[in-house]
Formats: structure tokens, C-alpha cells, sequence
């Protein structure tokens, strides 16, 4: 556990989060400086909060003028798609300390979510190894989101830049899968149903929606293939 294999093979793994995560973090930070928060507590924010989503949307919704109640609530429902991540990784948890378990589930994203169901398909995948990822990953979104709170201003990045930066890592993540019958249904399914939930007017849950919708018909999908045959044609003959 944590030997040194280890943390190459987690680094390894998480370097295109860690990038991804520059290109995001910087105008994180940036934002969070325009409502005034400091260095220190941009930094406590990505460690404590550590959501990128949630990160965008607090300075957003202050300058929008919502109350502490509202943002808080928003960011609580926005989050909660992290605790069905965490929950996923029940079975490759069950074995390991409940510390080591506990940390792990708190430090989840999409992304390392990715990254780490695809390595725990692959085999020779490990907790200590996923935890590290995740921890990597934070490592790099916090060191960007102090970097860019105290450039502040001089920093001229759109956060329409930093919105398709998000984008272009889920895209990344997934030309690296391998593509499956029940990836490209979960594929195909997810992004029919972000397009529905957006069609309909129900652009805030749409992501949500959309991923749940996707893995569920996966699974179907999956499950329906693995049933065995009916005796039936055996009994005629």
C-alpha cells in the first residue's frame, strides 16, 4: 500500500485530470477573487468543498445576488450526484479500512470517477492506488485556484473558455475507454438524455439525468445479454 509502483501508477493516471484541471482552476480562482476572496480561502474552498461545479457557482450566484440559503442548497443538489459515485465503489471498498474507504469517497469527481472505474475493469487496480489518484487530482485543482486568485484580474480568461475546458476533459476521458457494446448504449443514452432534460427546460439536473439514464440502460443492457437462453428449444427436440 502507498509504495512507491504505487504513486507512479496513480500519477500516471491522473496526469490528464491534473491538466485539465489548470485549464479550469485558473479561472476558478480568478472568479473567486472577484468577489473577494483571499488566497487562503480559495484554498480552503477546493479542499473542504472541492467541487468544481460548486466552486463556479457560489461567486456566480453572489454576484447574482442570491441569498447563502439558495447557494447553499444549489450546491448541496449539484453535489449529490457524488455520493451515487461513492457509492459504486462499495464492492472494490469492502476489503480495505474504513479510513482509507471514508477518504476515498470523499474525494471523488467525474473525473476520477472515470479514470478509476475504468482502471478497477482493467484489474490490478487498488484503493490506495484510486485514493491516490483522487488526491493528486485536488492537488492539482487547489494549487490552480490560489494561482489563479492571486493573478486576479491580470489574467484575461473567459469563463466560456473554461466551461468548453470542462467539456474537453469528458471528451478525453471518454476516446480513452474502450468502446463496448454497453459503453457506446451508455454513451448514446447520456448525451440523449442531457439533450432531452436541456430541451425540456430542465438544464440544472440535465447532467445528472442524463449519466444516471446512461449507466442504467448499460447495465440493462448488459444484464439482458448475460441471461441464459430459455431450455425451451431443448425440450422440443
Amino acid at each position: 500500500m502507498f509504495s512507491r509502483e504505487h504513486i507512479l501508477s496513480a500519477f500516471s493516471a491522473a496526469v490528464p485530470i491534473m491538466l485539465g484541471y489548470v485549464a479550469i482552476g485558473l479561472p476558478c480562482g480568478i472568479l473567486g477573487n472577484t468577489i473577494g476572496l483571499n488566497w487562503l480561502q480559495v484554498a480552503l474552498f477546493s479542499i473542504l468543498l472541492y467541487s468544481g461545479a460548486g466552486q463556479f457557482m457560489i461567486p456566480n450566484m453572489f454576484l447574482a445576488g442570491s441569498g447563502v440559503a439558495s447557494i447553499t442548497a444549489s450546491v448541496a443538489l449539484v453535489n449529490t450526484r457524488q455520493m451515487l459515485y461513492a457509492a459504486s465503489f462499495a464492492p472494490e471498498c469492502a476489503s480495505t479500512p474504513k479510513w482509507l474507504a471514508a477518504l476515498f469517497a470523499a474525494s471523488v469527481t467525474d473525473e476520477s470517477y472515470g479514470v478509476n472505474t475504468a482502471r478497477f475493469a482493467e484489474g490490478n487496480w487498488s484503493v490506495d492506488r484510486a485514493l491516490m489518484v483522487n488526491l493528486f487530482s485536488q492537488t492539482s485543482w487547489t494549487l490552480s485556484n490560489i494561482v489563479g486568485c492571486l493573478v486576479g484580474a491580470a489574467v484575461d480568461i473567459p469563463v466560456a473558455i473554461a466551461a468548453f475546458a470542462m467539456t474537453a476533459i469528458f471528451i478525453c476521458l471518454l476516446v480513452t475507454q474502450r468502446f463496448t457494446s454497453a459503453n457506446i448504449i451508455a454513451m448514446v443514452v447520456a448525451m440523449l438524455g442531457v439533450y432531452l432534460c436541456k430541451a425540456a427546460g430542465l438544464t440544472g439536473p440535465a447532467i445528472l439525468i442524463g449519466a444516471v439514464a446512461g449507466v442504467a440502460a448499460a447495465i440493462l443492457f448488459t444484464t439482458l445479454r448475460k441471461r441464459p437462453a430459455s431450455p425451451e428449444g431443448e425440450g422440443r427436440r
